[in-house]
C-alpha cells in the first residue's frame, strides 16, 4: 500500500531531527531532573553516560531510538554536556565503538520509563485510530500526526514510517468504509432507486434532479417563492431527513458527507462504488431539506421585509412628505380659526353662537373652513387609531404577491409554536381555505378575531357588497406580518430548517446538560451558587464609583456630570508624532521590497508549508497534480481580486489552464479549507518579533465591510447608507490586536452587529480565544456585555455618546456628583432566580449547540428582553458601568481601543485595493458563494500581513544592526498594512520567486527617492 499522504519531507523529518532545537525545547524535553541524572551516573565513563543522557533525551524529543545515537545537532549534545560536566562532548564517538552498548542502554531506557515498543501498543492504537476515523473523518494526515501524539503520550516508542503510515491509511479506510456500508444499509430498495436516480439526467432536460436541487432561489418575488416551495415539496417529499439514522453515526461525518455532495458533479459521484454514492447522497438530500427550508423562509422573510413593508412604508413615507404643503396649509387655516375662537371666550361675557361664528367668519371665511377640516380629516389619522394604518392599507393591496405561497407554505412546511406564537400559526394555516376561491362570504366566524388589533380593525372590519363583513386581504396581510413577526422571534419556528428552528430546543438538556456544566463552568469560572460572585462585582463597582466621584474634576481627569445626570468626558486627543517615528516609518517602508501580489501567495506558501497543505479536496484527499500551489495562488488572486478567471488563465502552462483553475477552485477551494489554511498564518506571524511588538494577540477587534451586491440574491438586503439603491452584505470580521485576521462571517444586509458578534468570536480560525473584544459604538446592549462577561471574556466597545449613557449601582450610597450618572439599580436577586437557566444557555453557547445569535433572538422580544434576557442585561450592566468609568478617567484605555478599531480600519483599506475588480461589488447569487470569495479575501489579507510583518521585522533587523536608535513606542505605532509596495493590477505572472540562498528577498535601500505618502500608517 503506497504512503501517499506524507511527502518526501514530512517523511524523512518523521523520528528523527530535523535542526536544532529551539532553547524552549532544549528546557523541555533534554532538561535532566535528579531521576534521570540517577540513572546516568550508573554508567561507567564520560562517553558511556553523555550516550546514555543522549538516547534517553533524544527518545523524549523525537519519540524513539535513532539508528545512528550520534546524528543529533551539536547543540543537543553541548546543552547535556553542560548539566553533566562534560567539556569536551567530542569524546562521545567512543559510544559506538562497542556496538552492543547503545542496545543495552536502550534497554535499560525502556525498562526504566516503562517505554513499550509499538507491537505491544499496536491493538489499542488501532482501537483509537479507528474511533477516531470514525467520529471524525479528518484526514490520514491528521490522524497520523495525531497519533504519533498519541503514541507518545503513552509512552510508546515510534514504529518505522511506512509501518505507521500504512497502518493509519488502512484503519481509516476500514472506517470510511463502516461508515458508507452503515448508511447504505439503512436505505430500503426503494430509497436507493429513488437516490441514484437522482444522478441521472432526465430526458428534455441538461442537468441531473441532483444539480437541479443545489441551485437555490434568486430574485425575491411570490412567484419565485411558489418555485421553491415546489422545490422544496419534491426535496421533502422523498422523507429521508424524517428516517431515523443509526445513533452510532456521529453528525460530523454527516456533514462531510454533504459537503461532498453538495460540491461534487454528478460524474464523480457516478463513478463512486455502490455504498460510498449512496451514502454521500442520503446525506446530501437531508442536507438539501433543511437549505429548501431556510431558502423559502429568507425569502420569505425578504420578501415582507423589503418587498411588501418596506416598499409600503416607502410609498407611505412619499405620500406624507407630499402631503405635508396642503396638510400645513389647511392646518394653519384651522389654527387661525381655533386661536379667534379662544380670543372671543376670554372676553369675560356671554355671547351668543352667531358672534362667535361673525368673529370666526372675519378671519377665516366657514368655506375654507370646511375645506381644511376635510382636507386634515382624510389626512391625519384618528387619535384611537395608530400611524401605520395607511402602509397597511397599500399592503392590503398587494395581495396578488402573496396569495399563491400562501396557499402551500404551511403544507409544505412544517411548523411549530411556542405559546406565544401559537395564535398567528393557527391563523396561517387557515388561509388557504380563505384564498382558494371557493369561499365568497366572509364573516368573524372565518377568521380569528383577535388577531385583528389597532389599525387592522378598520381595515379587516368592514361589510362588503357581497355580504361579507370582513375584508379577507386586509386579514390575510394582518396574519402574515404577526406570522412573520413570531417566525423573526422564533415564537414560531422549523425544525426542518437549520436557521429557522426552535433554539430552545437547541440548549442542553437532561445527562448532555449534566456532562457539559461541570468542564465549561470550570473553564468560565462560574459557580453554580452566584452569591460570593455577585458580591464580589458589587463590591468592584462600588469601589470603582467611589473613585472616579473622587477623582473627577481633579488634575488629568476631565469628566463632569450634568444637572441630568449625563457624564461628559474631554474629547482625546490625537497622540502627536515624534520625528523619531515619521523617520522609522519612512525607512521601514522604503525598505520593503516591491513585489506582485500573485509572487507573494507563492513566497508564503514555500514559507509555510502547511499552509498549501490545507487545500485538501472535498472528499479529502491531497492534490497529486504537478505546481498545485500555483493553481492555488492563481485561484486565489482571481477571486480575491474580484477580477474573474481570465487574467490569470495562462495557455499552455498546465497549472493555470481554464480546466485545471476551474477543477481547482470546485474540489480545493471552499470557506471550509480557507479556515484550516488560515490557522497556520495565524500561528506564524505571531512567531514574529515585529507582531509581538505590535501586541499580545489577545486584543480582539469585531467590526463589518459592507459590499454591494448588485445581482438579485435572497441574501442581501437594502441600506441606502452604504448600498445606495442597489443591496448587499456585510462580511463581519475579527483581527486581533497583532493585526491578523482571526475570523469572519458573512452577514445579510446590515444588521446589528451585535447579534452575530460573539459567533464570530468563537468560530475564529486559529490562534488563542481574545480576552477582550473590542467593536464600534453601535454593537453593545446590555444583554450583549452579559454574555460577553459569562463567556470569560471582557467586552469594550468604542464609546461615541458617552453623555447618553446611563450608569448602574447595587448599594444605595451617595456617590457625589456620579450619583446622577448611577441612577439606575441593578437586581442581584433577579439575576439569582434566572442563575441556572443563565449557566444553561452560557455553555450551550461555549460548546457550540447553539448560536449567540440564536440566543440573542430568543431572549428579546420586539427589542425588549424577557425576564431571561432581563436578567443577562442586569448581569451586563455591573460590566456596562465599569467600562464607562474607566472609559471615562483612564486615557491608556481609550487609545487601546482606538488604536486596535483604527488598526482594522487600516485592514479594511487594504482589502479595498486588493478587492478592486467589478468597482467592488460582489457578483456571487448565493450565499455559498459570497462565503468563498470573501474567505479568499480573508486568506489573502492573511497572507499580505505574514508577508508585511516578516519583511518589517528584518528591515527593523537591520536597522538596529547598523546603529539606528529603535524605540519600543515607535515600533509599536507601524502598521502591518502598508500596502505601496504590493502591485494588484496588470498582467499576473506566477513565476516561482527566486528568493537566492537566504530563502527570502533582498531588502531594499531606505535612501532611495520613489516614494509617495497617499498610505494611511497609522495605528493611533
Amino acid at each position: 500500500m503506497p504512503v501517499e499522504f506524507l511527502s518526501d519531507g514530512e517523511a524523512a523529518a518523521y523520528g528523527r531531527f530535523s535542526g536544532a532545537p529551539s532553547q524552549a525545547e532544549l528546557e523541555r524535553f533534554f532538561y535532566l531532573d535528579d531521576a534521570d541524572r540517577a540513572l546516568i551516573a550508573e554508567r561507567r565513563g564520560t562517553h558511556a553516560r553523555l550516550g546514555f543522557a543522549l538516547q534517553l533525551t533524544t527518545a523524549r524529543y523525537v519519540g524513539r531510538f535513532l539508528t545512528d545515537p550520534l546524528d543529533v545537532p551539536d547543540e543537543v549534545l553541548v546543552y547535556l554536556g553542560e548539566q553533566l560536566g562534560i567539556e569536551d562532548v567530542s569524546q562521545i564517538s567512543q559510544y559506538i565503538e562497542r556496538r552492543s552498548t547503545p542496545f543495552e542502554h536502550q534497554e535499560a531506557i525502556r525498562k526504566a520509563y516503562a517505554l513499550k515498543e509499538f507491537s505491544q501498543a499496536e491493538a489499542d492504537f488501532i482501537v483509537w485510530a479507528s474511533a477516531r476515523a470514525w467520529n471524525t473523518g479528518d484526514g490520514k494526515k491528521t490522524i497520523f500526526y495525531d497519533g504519533v501524539t498519541w503514541l507518545r503520550t503513552n509512552k510508546v516508542l515510534l514504529p518505522g514510517v511506512t509501518t505507521l503510515a500504512r497502518l493509519v491509511a488502512r484503519v481509516r479506510d476500514e472506517a470510511t468504509d463502516r461508515l458508507y456500508d452503515t448508511l447504505r444499509e439503512v436505505l430500503s430498495p426503494r430509497q436507493r432507486v429513488i437516490l441514484e436516480m437522482l444522478l441521472e439526467v432526465p430526458e428534455g432536460r441538461r442537468s441531473s434532479d441532483l444539480e437541479r436541487w443545489r441551485k437555490g432561489p434568486a430574485a425575491p418575488s411570490g412567484r419565485n417563492l411558489e418555485k421553491a416551495l415546489e422545490l422544496a415539496a419534491e426535496i421533502l417529499g422523498v422523507g429521508l431527513g424524517a428516517m431515523p439514522l443509526p445513533p452510532e453515526v456521529p453528525h460530523r461525518r454527516m456533514v462531510d458527507l454533504a459537503r461532498y455532495g453538495m460540491q461534487a458533479t454528478a460524474t464523480a459521484l457516478r463513478r463512486h462504488g455502490p455504498s460510498r454514492q449512496l451514502a454521500t447522497l442520503l446525506a446530501t438530500v437531508i442536507y438539501l431539506e433543511g437549505k429548501a427550508v431556510d431558502d423559502c423562509l429568507e425569502m420569505l422573510d425578504l420578501l415582507v421585509t423589503t418587498e411588501l413593508v418596506g416598499k409600503a412604508e416607502t410609498a407611505t413615507d412619499k405620500e406624507r412628505v407630499r402631503q405635508h404643503p396642503k396638510l400645513a396649509k389647511h392646518s394653519a387655516t384651522l389654527a387661525a380659526a381655533v386661536e379667534t375662537l379662544l380670543e372671543v371666550t376670554e372676553y369675560g361675557e356671554e355671547l351668543r353662537l352667531d358672534q362667535v361664528w361673525e368673529a370666526i367668519d372675519a378671519i377665516v371665511p366657514r368655506r375654507e373652513l370646511r375645506e381644511a377640516v376635510a382636507a386634515v380629516t382624510e389626512m391625519v389619522p384618528p387619535p384611537d387609531v395608530d400611524a401605520d394604518g395607511e402602509m397597511r392599507a397599500l399592503l392590503a393591496s398587494r395581495i396578488a404577491t402573496v396569495s399563491g405561497f400562501l396557499k402551500t407554505l404551511t403544507t409544505v412546511i412544517e411548523f411549530g409554536a411556542n405559546a406565544e406564537g401559537a395564535r398567528a400559526l393557527a391563523a396561517m394555516k387557515q388561509l388557504p381555505r380563505l384564498l382558494d376561491g371557493r369561499k365568497k362570504k366572509v364573516t368573524e366566524a372565518d377568521i380569528d378575531p383577535e388577531l385583528v388589533t389597532g389599525s387592522w380593525k378598520r381595515l379587516v372590519f368592514k361589510s362588503l357588497p357581497n355580504g361579507s363583513t370582513v375584508d379577507k386581504n386586509a386579514y390575510t396581510m394582518c396574519v402574515l406580518t404577526q406570522f412573520h413577526r413570531h417566525l423573526k422571534r422564533r415564537d414560531v419556528y422549523a425544525e426542518a430548517s437549520a436557521r429557522w428552528r426552535d433554539p430552545r430546543g437547541q440548549l442542553l438538556d437532561g445527562a448532555k446538560w449534566e456532562a457539559a456544566k461541570g468542564p465549561a463552568l470550570v473553564d468560565l469560572q462560574l459557580p453554580e451558587d452566584p452569591g460570593q460572585l455577585l458580591a464580589e462585582h458589587a463590591l468592584v463597582l462600588h469601589l470603582a464609583l467611589n473613585d472616579v466621584a473622587g477623582r473627577a474634576g481633579q488634575d488629568g481627569v476631565d469628566v463632569s456630570v450634568d444637572g441630568e445626570g449625563r457624564l461628559h468626558v474631554a474629547k482625546l486627543a490625537a497622540l502627536p508624532e515624534p520625528p523619531s517615528l515619521i523617520d522609522l516609518r519612512k525607512r521601514v517602508l522604503a525598505m520593503l521590497p516591491r513585489v506582485d501580489l500573485p509572487e507573494l501567495l507563492l513566497e508564503v506558501m514555500g514559507r509555510v508549508p502547511e499552509f498549501e497543505a490545507a487545500f485538501t479536496s472535498v472528499a479529502g484527499g491531497v492534490s497529486k497534480l504537478a505546481d498545485f500551489h500555483v493553481s492555488v495562488a492563481a485561484c486565489l488572486t482571481a477571486q480575491a481580486l474580484n477580477i474573474g478567471y481570465a487574467p490569470v488563465v495562462k495557455a499552455g502552462t498546465p497549472a493555470l489552464e481554464r480546466g485545471r483553475l476551474s477543477h481547482v477552485v470546485q474540489n480545493y477551494l471552499s470557506a471550509e479549507t480557507y479556515t484550516l489554511a488560515n490557522g497556520p498564518l495565524i500561528d506564524e506571524q505571531g512567531k514574529i518579533g515585529f507582531a509581538q511588538a505590535l501586541g499580545g494577540g489577545l486584543v480582539a477587534a469585531i467590526d463589518g465591510m459592507r459590499f454591494v451586491v448588485p445581482v438579485p440574491s435572497i441574501y442581501t438586503r437594502p441600506n441606502k447608507k452604504y448600498f445606495g439603491r442597489s443591496r448587499g452584505v456585510t462580511w463581519l470580521n475579527m483581527i486581533n490586536d497583532r493585526g491578523v485576521g482571526l475570523g469572519a462571517k458573512v452577514v445579510t444586509g446590515t444588521v446589528r452587529d451585535s447579534l452575530h458578534m460573539i459567533d464570530v468570536a468563537f468560530r475564529r480560525d486559529g490562534g488563542p480565544r481574545p480576552e477582550v473584544l473590542v467593536t464600534d459604538t453601535g454593537s453593545y446592549s446590555d444583554v450583549v456585555f452579559g454574555l460577553v462577561h459569562l463567556l470569560g471574556m471582557q467586552y469594550r466597545p468604542a464609546l461615541a455618546d458617552i453623555p447618553d449613557q446611563k450608569g448602574w449601582r447595587i448599594q444605595d450610597t451617595d456617590y457625589g456628583s456620579l450619583s446622577r450618572f448611577a441612577r439606575g439599580k441593578i437586581d442581584l436577586e433577579k439575576i439569582k432566580r434566572h442563575w441556572s437557566d443563565i449557566l444553561r444557555v452560557v455553555v450551550s453557547i461555549y460548546t457550540g449547540e447553539i448560536r449567540a445569535y440564536d440566543v440573542m433572538r430568543m431572549i428579546q422580544r420586539d427589542g425588549s428582553p424577557t425576564p431571561l434576557g432581563e436578567a443577562i442585561a442586569h448581569y451586563g450592566r455591573i460590566f456596562k458601568t465599569l467600562h464607562i468609568l474607566t472609559y471615562a478617567v483612564e486615557e491608556p484605555y481609550r487609545r487601546d481601543i482606538k488604536g486596535v478599531r483604527n488598526l482594522q480600519e487600516s485592514r479594511h483599506a487594504l482589502a479595498g485595493k486588493i478587492f478592486h475588480g467589478r468597482k467592488g461589488e460582489i457578483y456571487q447569487r448565493y450565499y455559498k458563494g459570497m462565503e468563498d470569495q470573501l474567505g479568499a479575501l480573508g486568506l489573502v489579507l492573511n497572507c499580505v500581513t505574514l508577508w508585511n510583518t516578516f519583511y518589517m521585522d528584518r528591515a527593523l533587523d537591520q536597522l538596529k544592526a547598523e546603529g539606528y536608535p529603535l524605540a519600543e513606542e515607535d515600533i509599536a505605532r507601524l502598521s502591518p498594512f502598508v500596502r505601496q509596495h504590493i502591485n494588484v493590477i496588470g498582467t499576473y505572472s506566477f513565476a516561482q520567486p527566486d528568493l537566492g540562498p537566504a530563502g527570502v528577498r533582498q531588502l531594499r535601500n531606505p535612501d532611495e527617492p520613489e516614494w509617495e505618502e497617499d498610505d494611511d500608517h497609522s495605528r493611533d
